[in-house]
């Protein structure tokens, strides 16, 4: 074989492109079979050798960046200019090349550094390193050796721990509470990512199956943190209902010494505390503390009674009566049930028989009255009868008792006390009977007594309270037959009260006497006479038409007389015994004419008659003058 020739023309690219006819292979590019006769001289059957010899100087190499020279079968004549190489056929198909064709020549840029080698998608071990991230301790960062991620998943839940411990009642910020499980969640991405594709070595079953565990950890934590909270909330309620509490227990205190009365609305608003303390959270300290604090209520409420002050207790004690409905059933001890009852009892009596006999007696009434229908078969209302009886045998004592004006207003609301609690409600009819019996015991004494009380009067010289019970004797009793010496009482009383002489002298009955009084009227208006002394009376002069008010000044004329003869003036003749008798000269009171009274002293004695004088002088009223 002999290499080709020097200087042959270069076929055409396309025909280089397409090879010879389509019948060898093809031979462009330089990666063709090299030409015939490369390898070593009649080994052309031989094995390639490892090595390929060399070119032969000025030849174009195999492979370089000129076109291969075209294939052209032994023996065949070279191509003529212009005719394509694959126009003649070879006379046999050359053997392959003994040895490949070499790189190219051309030079090409340094390659860069190798990428990572990839590992292959693993979602279980994504799924179990976004779950470890879930749980918030970033365990699945530290696995990937990704401190930032675990450093930001530390931090956010350290922050979150320390804002939500100790539990708030209130809870943790829900902005908090949202932005950590955002944290949380792009965190469990990003590890789910890395975790797709990481080379880094990760057990995936054992790591899925911490990851399980773990996420537990803040589920149970959650639990837990709401028990805590639940806690805080159950600590924060019983403060509450502790110091309501605290606030009805000082509102109870208040008023310990001024006692209920005036007070009602603060320790009702007190008992209305305990009440819904126990109603609406029995279960509370604060309500195991009330049946103690009732206790105390009922003492401070009741405290009156312990003193004695039996009218002070009836109210306070009624309210506690009240008290377990107020409640409501099983929320009062049940000695407190009891508690008031017995003591109401007690002061309905001490406060009614305290006022037997006074003058409001409609207090001893009224409590009497309701001892017999709230509690008739009482020990206290067993002991009324009995309290009446004895009150009326004191005042109607003549020695030892009472003062006869006392007796007499004790006597009076004595009778009305008792015939009031007489119709008392329910009361047992024998209490009623015996009553009635007591009213008419005071009843029947009460004349007396009113009588011995005027007297009284008139001898302690008290001449317009004299008047008074007289004429109220002489009213209520009229058919009494002291009633005509008491009109003479009033008599001489207001003769009395003008002349105080008068008052020596102790009115009577009697009447006439054996020396002529005669008594005129001078003065143009009517006049009232009354006269004491040995006899008592009055009577009513009408006035004289013809007469006239004298001027002040004439009257203080020795030589004035008044009722000068040959006049005829309204008159009245008295027969009156001897001894001195009191004059007095009123003007009516329907009069026309103002006047004061005037009083006249005239000692009667036996062979006289005698004239008395009314009058009136201007500026000193009626006046009299003997004859």
């Amino acid at each position: 074989m002999t290499g080709p020739q020097q200087g042959a023309p270069e076929e055409p690219e396309d025909a280089r492109a397409e090879g010879g006819g389509g019948q060898g292979p093809a031979s462009g590019g330089g990666f063709g079979p090299p030409p015939e006769g490369f390898g070593p001289p009649g080994d052309a059957g031989s094995p390639p050798q490892d090595t390929p010899p060399p070119a032969p100087t000025g030849a174009p190499r195999a492979g370089g960046l000129g076109p291969a020279p075209a294939y052209r079968p032994t023996g065949a004549p070279p191509a003529g200019p212009g005719v394509p190489a694959q126009a003649a056929a070879p006379a046999h198909v050359p053997p392959p090349p003994a040895y490949p064709p070499g790189p190219p020549t051309a030079v090409v840029p340094p390659p860069g550094p190798p990428s990572a080698p990839q590992g292959p998608r693993d979602v279980p071990r994504a799924l179990a390193l976004a779950l470890l991230d879930l749980s918030g301790l970033g365990i699945g960062h530290a696995l990937l050796r990704s401190w930032g991620g675990f450093a930001v998943a530390l931090v956010s839940t350290g922050v979150l721990a320390l804002v939500a411990l100790p539990a708030d009642p209130d809870g943790v910020p829900l902005v908090l509470v949202v932005g950590w499980l955002v944290i949380l969640v792009l965190l469990a991405a990003h590890a789910a990512a890395r975790g797709l594709r990481t080379t880094r070595p990760v057990p995936t079953v054992p790591v899925l199956g911490l990851a399980l565990v773990l996420l537990a950890a803040p589920v149970f934590a959650g639990f837990q943190y709401d028990a805590a909270r639940a806690r805080a909330q159950h600590a924060r309620l019983e403060k509450q209902l502790l110091d309501r509490l605290g606030t009805a227990d000082r509102t109870v205190a208040r008023y310990r010494a001024s006692g209920y009365a005036g007070h009602e609305s603060a320790f009702s608003t007190a008992l209305t505390a305990y009440r819904d303390l126990s109603r609406e959270h029995p279960d509370s300290a604060a309500a195991h503390k009330v049946p103690a604090r009732l206790h105390t209520y009922y003492r401070t409420v009741g405290a009156p009674f312990g003193k004695g002050d039996y009218c002070e207790a009836v109210d306070p004690l009624r309210h506690l009566l009240t008290v377990p409905q107020t409640m409501g059933t099983g929320r009062v001890p049940k000695d407190l049930l009891t508690w008031p009852g017995p003591r109401l009892a007690t002061s309905l009596y001490g406060c009614g028989i305290g006022g037997l006999g006074t003058a409001d007696s409609t207090t001893a009434a009224y409590h009497l009255t309701a001892l017999l229908e709230d509690y008739p078969d009482s020990p206290e209302a067993g002991q009324v009868v009995p309290e009446v009886e004895k009150h009326v045998s004191f005042s109607l004592k003549d020695k030892g008792g009472e003062s006869p004006c006392d007796a007499a207003a004790s006597l009076k609301a004595l009778a009305d006390q008792a015939t009031s609690v007489a119709k008392a409600d329910g009361a047992p009819t024998a209490t009623v009977t015996a009553l009635g019996r007591q009213a008419d015991r005071a009843k029947r004494g009460l004349p007396t007594k009113t009588w011995n009380c005027a007297l009284a009067a008139y001898r302690a010289k008290d001449y317009a309270a004299t008047q008074t019970r007289m004429r109220d004797f002489t009213a209520h009793y009229a058919k009494d037959g002291r009633v005509p010496l008491a009109r003479k009482y009033v008599i001489a009383a207001q003769v009395a009260d003008r002349l105080p002489a008068a008052g020596k002298v102790k009115p009577t009955t009697s009447s006439g006497g054996s020396i002529t009084v005669t008594v005129r009227n001078d003065s143009p208006q009517a006049v009232e006479v009354l006269y004491t002394g040995p006899v008592t009376g009055s009577f009513t002069l009408d006035g004289c038409k013809s007469c006239k008010r004298y001027d002040w000044a004439d009257t203080l004329n020795p030589s004035f007389k008044p009722c000068p003869a040959g006049k005829k003036y309204p008159s009245r003749t008295l027969r009156l015994p001897a001894g001195t008798t009191y004059f007095l000269h009123k003007p009516k009171s329907d009069s026309t004419l103002s006047g004061s009274p005037a009083t006249d002293t005239v000692k009667v004695r036996g062979g006289y008659t005698y004239t008395e004088c009314a009058y009136t002088a201007k500026g000193f009223g009626l006046g009299g003058a003997d004859g």
